[in-house]
């Protein structure tokens, strides 16, 4: 029993943590309570939150998805998606959490570390990129996109390792992993997914790629919260888009957590990869788009610079 007491401590941590940031949540519901249109959330969103996260439980990343969506259909303002993401998908990564963590024995010696250094790294990421212009967004969503799709193409060609059989980490591969996973949590506040660099990651460590699971979903249920809670204190949101994709999470998560053991998901996973890459250059472009035409904006048809 004294070796659970770690586990059953994070356990305890996700919990409260999901409670604090649920809490912020209904007192921004409350405020806007007034207004439906704020909150009520439409079919769409709902719908798009029961599907990436049915498949992001089965391995296929639910922020590279979700931002395809939304900026498909123009659901969501390119400049409140990541906030939206992380709003949105927290209550389902804290239930997540809790079912992976108690499905693969990773170590607390290396699920611990790696899980706060997460948390960190969201805090510090979320923080910066909630006060970025437009265009620096769709730069970093863009760039972030285009390195999960790489990831994932290497993965896919079987030009990354598999891993090995470990299920913790000694020394200076135990480094690694917390610092890598100190940088994935800052990145998953530009929309950047964690479960595929975080296999990789811990494959090219040694360790069995299924622990990339109680990783991937103890981290998501620390840093998600902490960096929602930082996009709600900041407006840097779209509450009812966040409400719906909550709303579609959770029967998602259960769905394919228990009913579902196992699926072909190679196919999928080819189109996943296709969509992400194009999402990835339409950000870029958008970015570069706007870039220009905020240097253009500064300067007169003669050259000379306009004063602000």
């Amino acid at each position: 029993m004294a070796s659970q007491g770690p586990r059953v401590a994070l356990l305890v941590s996700i919990g409260v943590l999901g409670l604090w940031f649920l809490r912020a949540l209904l007192i921004r519901l409350r405020q806007a309570a007034g207004r439906r249109s704020a909150w009520v959330p439409s079919t769409g969103t709902s719908i798009t939150g029961f599907v990436t996260t049915f498949f992001d439980t089965l391995g296929i990343g639910n922020f590279a998805t979700t931002t395809t969506i939304f900026r498909t259909w123009h659901l969501v303002p390119d400049e409140l998606i990541p906030g939206t993401l992380n709003v949105g998908h927290s209550i389902a990564a804290v239930l997540g959490a809790f079912i992976f963590i108690g499905l693969v024995p990773v170590t607390s010696e290396t699920l611990l570390p790696t899980i706060v250094a997460s948390g960190l790294g969201a805090w510090l990421g979320s923080g910066v990129v909630a006060r970025l212009p437009r265009y620096q967004i769709r730069l970093g969503m863009g760039t972030a996109l285009l390195v999960a799709a790489t990831v994932m193409l290497l993965t896919q060609l079987q030009w990354l390792p598999g891993g090995g059989e470990a299920l913790g980490l000694q020394g200076w591969r135990w480094t690694v992993a917390v610092l890598g996973t100190f940088v994935l949590g800052s990145l998953m506040t530009l929309g950047i997914g964690l479960y595929a660099p975080c296999m990789i990651m811990v494959s090219l460590l040694g360790m069995h790629p299924l622990a990339a699971f109680p990783i991937m979903m103890g981290s998501c249920a620390f840093l998600m919260p902490i960096a929602g809670i930082r996009f709600l204190r900041e407006d840097r949101y779209h509450l009812s888009a966040s409400v719906g994709l909550t709303l579609g999470d959770v029967p998602g998560l259960l769905i394919a957590a228990y009913l579902v053991k196992s699926l072909p998901l190679t196919a999928v996973r080819w189109v996943v990869l296709f969509v992400v890459f194009f999402t990835a250059m339409m950000l870029l472009q958008a970015a570069r788009r706007e870039a220009k035409v905020l240097r253009l904006g500064a300067i007169t048809p003669t050259g000379a610079a306009v004063s602000p």
